[in-house]
């Protein structure tokens, strides 16, 4: 069985780690009623995606 030869200091774990985060949430504008929406998600405000509605406004009111 492997075992390490000498303790992993704290910077050579942290350099390891350095790819580890997460990128951030894109965001973009509705081309429908202009409101900020996550990428290739149906619109909160207006129920579009892309051009077309797929949800109605009263079902999200």
């Amino acid at each position: 069985m492997a075992v390490p030869k000498r303790k992993t200091t704290k910077s050579r774990r942290n350099m390891r780690r350095a790819h580890d985060a997460l990128p951030g949430t894109q965001v973009q504008e509705c081309p429908n009623c202009g409101e900020m929406k996550r990428a290739h998600h149906i619109c909160g405000e207006c129920g579009h995606y892309g051009d077309r509605e797929i949800l109605e406004t009263s079902d999200i009111l």
